[in-house]
């Protein structure tokens, strides 16, 4: 029964990792106020572009560089359509999604089925990884895994809520009219955020391909990226929140693998589609509480508000 817990909980960790890169960088943009749906799209494109690197590089940590360059510069052509053009964020979102999953699909389509030449190494912790259960589970997993859970959720929340820049970011994405008025370059802001978020997904869809599934297939990212935007949705904007929340959906998708592993006797697909089962009650669940009155944490109330200085 301890093996089994143990595997489910480093499952749970690889697999949350990937939702929790993406979330993070949803959070990012969203609490500047720009809705970003083309996180799919953006985690596909990171996937494939650290698999190639990988294949004439042979460093991980390369892969990962350039995945997140290609998330930086695919999250900057947003920033410009939605925060300098103004256009429809819903609509280039979308967009963005089938560009990135069609051209990775296109691009990666010599590499299927082939294995990563290069992930990253597991790097046990001394003593820490000693420990029953979460010692095997956390403290004996790749370094990126240490960065994800406990470096990122703490380093974003602090940024944002516990400095003069994080009150500024915040004050753009609920009131960018009078964070203009305060002097706060707000365009700027916006841009900057929108475009740090696309490369938190493509790092999230570099760790997809080299640490948690090291290989490329199309559709490798399997709805992740909407996962990660509900679950921002659910954890009220929140970094750390979020991080808790991938790592529940990371257990969901621990306990597929191992019901499948073990012939549980419930249905393989019933156990493939938990995740997105959840997903769905993730959105519900906020809507209903917002009906009733009792939803405490609300969005940035300028979230999906393009910003126009002559009219403030």
């Amino acid at each position: 029964m301890i093996d089994i817990i143990t595997g489910i909980l480093t499952t749970a960790f690889l697999a949350g990792g990937v939702l929790a890169l993406a979330a993070l960088g949803e959070v990012l943009a969203e609490r500047v106020g720009v809705f970003n749906l083309g996180v799919e799209g953006l985690m596909a494109l990171g996937g494939v572009s650290a698999i190639i690197t990988v294949t004439i590089v042979q460093n991980p940590w390369v892969g990962m560089l350039v995945a997140i360059l290609v998330g930086l510069i695919f999250g900057m052509f947003f920033a410009f359509a939605t925060v300098l053009l103004r256009a429809n964020q819903t609509l280039c979102g979308l967009a963005l999604t089938i560009l990135g999953t069609g051209l990775a699909a296109s691009v990666g389509r010599s590499f299927a089925g082939q294995p990563a030449r290069a992930s990253f190494p597991d790097v046990a912790i001394p003593y820490l990884s000693d420990i029953p259960v979460l010692g095997r589970a956390f403290f004996s997993q790749n370094l990126l895994v240490y960065v994800i859970w406990i470096i990122l959720p703490f380093a974003i929340n602090f940024l944002l809520f516990k400095t003069r820049h994080g009150i500024n970011v915040r004050a753009v994405g609920e009131n960018p009219s009078a964070a203009d008025a305060a002097g706060i370059k707000v365009i700027a802001i916006r841009f900057w955020y929108v475009a740090a978020g696309g490369a938190f997904a493509g790092a999230g869809g570099a760790y997809l391909t080299l640490a948690f599934v090291p290989s490329w297939s199309d559709e490798i990212t399997g709805g992740r990226g909407w996962i990660a935007v509900a679950l921002v949705i659910f954890a009220g904007f929140r970094p750390t929140q979020a991080v808790l929340g991938a790592l529940f959906f990371g257990v969901i998708t621990a306990l597929g693998f191992v019901g499948q592993a073990r012939n549980w006797p419930v249905p393989p697909a019933f156990l493939s589609m938990m995740p997105y089962v959840f997903t769905i009650v993730f959105m519900i669940v906020p809507a209903m509480l917002a009906r009733e009155g009792a939803r405490r944490i609300s969005a940035p109330a300028a979230l999906g508000t393009p910003f126009y200085r002559d009219q403030r």
